[in-house]
């Protein structure tokens, strides 16, 4: 079980039989009467977000989540396959399950795919990815304003904002929890 005090983001815990995902918190202490946290779970099966508040000393039960590191191998229609590199078992699992991470994933990627009461659920990516620029629209020449950027489609058709300065077939490393560009790689 786990205390209030110990409410956290990224925290799984279960409620009413499903998973969920701390997703923000906030512990209030008023002038008067106990104190609470204020919470924001999402459900790691159907993205539904819920809040709830929590009184000080009242427990919650941690999700029995499992975390297997396993392999991207490819997509095909709506679903995406999966391997564990130990076991060399496959997954299948749809494109609901994969989410928004799909805009990052290539061939050989290991993820870790979390599974609850032994189904899989979700995956985790790694913080950072590299990936190529395949389409960007070549800087004008006279605009050096700071910060300007443009819009670049990655290798995963992903699009995103880059600096003015990257070109076609550039690689760069992207956060994968804010979809954002963080820096060019040297190849």
């Amino acid at each position: 079980m786990i205390d209030t005090t110990d409410i956290r983001k990224n925290l799984k815990v279960e409620i009413d039989g499903y998973p969920w995902i701390v997703v923000d918190f906030q512990f209030v202490k008023p002038g008067k009467g106990q104190a609470f946290t204020r919470t924001k779970f999402k459900n790691l099966i159907t993205g539904n977000v819920i809040e709830r508040t929590y009184k000080s000393g009242e427990k919650l039960e941690e999700a029995a989540i499992e975390e297997h590191e396993m392999a991207f191998l490819y997509s095909q229609s709506n679903n995406y396959h999966f391997m564990n590199n130990q076991t060399y078992d496959q997954v299948e699992m749809s494109e609901d399950q994969v989410g928004e991470a799909k805009s990052f994933l290539t061939e050989n990627m290991v993820v870790e795919v979390m599974y609850f009461k032994g189904r899989p659920i979700g995956i985790e990516l790694p913080n950072f990815v590299e990936l190529q620029i395949v389409h960007t629209e070549p800087a004008v020449k006279g605009d050096t304003v700071s910060g300007a950027t443009k819009i670049a489609e990655v290798s995963t058709g992903y699009k995103m904002q880059v600096p003015v300065f990257l070109s076609n077939e550039e690689w760069i490393v992207i956060d994968t929890r804010t979809g954002a560009y963080v820096e060019r790689v040297k190849r």
